[in-house]
């Protein structure tokens, strides 16, 4: 019986589009920055997978670290058929430059534990982003 979830071969995530808004008064005084990311998870493995959570790390250039985990991905829990794939976009808002790390959780239709890891990217606020 396995313990720990695995990688399954075919199933990727990716960042599709990232994109910045300085929020004015929409966002917290110490937090202007919002990055707007499109993410599409896609299945080209031979098993149905039912993603049920992620986990996401993010490293802030100023030291601080935020750990986000939890059930679903923006309140779903995507059922993926071989071939088929989901999309989704969400935000981060910021007082900095980040860098996401994340990953999906699931299951194949065998039970199995799986997850698919989305590459690191870079949230960068532009030249002259505060003043924007």
């Amino acid at each position: 019986m396995a313990c720990c979830s695995q990688e399954l071969p075919g199933l990727t995530a990716r960042l599709d589009k990232l994109c910045y808004h300085h929020g004015g008064v929409s966002l917290p005084a110490d937090k202007p920055h919002a990055f707007v990311y499109f993410i599409t998870i896609h299945n080209a493995s031979e098993h149905t997978v039912t993603l049920l959570g992620r986990k996401w790390v993010i490293l802030h250039a100023d030291g601080t670290r935020l750990v986000i985990e939890g059930d679903r991905i923006v309140g779903e829990t995507p059922r993926l058929a071989p071939g088929e794939q989901f999309s989704y976009n969400s935000y981060h808002v910021s007082g900095c430059d980040a860098r996401a790390e994340g990953s999906f959780h699931g299951v194949d239709e065998l039970g199995r534990k799986i997850h698919v890891l989305l590459p690191s990217f870079e949230m960068t606020v532009p030249a002259g982003g505060a003043g924007e």
